[in-house]
């Protein structure tokens, strides 16, 4: 079942959050919902909310691919506002924490990670509450 919810927060962030199947069809569900509050929100550019978009579809795209368990939802929660775009993706899988792998010319998977690290200015995870794993990202607003 998804569940989306958005609210205002005090200081001046905007986030919004939605609970998704963890399933292509729900890592793609991600990117389109993360594409449409994108667009209403005025405080980010285009280059931003376009490294934003894909970023959401890695993140979640691990999520559904990793970072699954049976039953479980994966978060995806998107924050913005004071110079900062951050995206979060929370599943149930702390034992899975990503890790770049080298990949060959000709393989078909293992370089998500890779575009995570270029286009994001910081990235990383935070364990817990257990059984989960928050995979974040990090992109730069133009201050008002």
């Amino acid at each position: 079942m998804n569940q989306t919810d958005v609210t205002q927060l005090p200081s001046g962030f905007a986030r919004f959050r939605a609970l998704l199947s963890p399933t292509p069809r729900g890592a793609r569900l991600a990117r389109l919902l993360a594409v449409e509050w994108l667009r209403t929100r005025p405080e980010v550019p285009y280059r931003v909310a376009e490294a934003a978009a894909q970023l959401v579809a890695e993140l979640a795209a691990n999520a559904a691919t990793h970072g699954r368990v049976a039953g479980r939802s994966f978060r995806l929660a998107l924050l913005a506002g004071e110079g900062v775009l951050r995206i979060e993706v929370t599943d149930t899988r702390a034992d899975a924490l990503p890790h770049r792998r080298p990949s060959s010319l000709d393989a078909e998977s293992g370089r998500g990670l890779l575009l995570v690290d270029a286009l994001a200015d910081r990235w990383g995870t935070t364990p817990g509450p257990a059984p989960q794993k928050t995979v974040w990202a990090e992109l730069g607003l133009p201050l008002p």
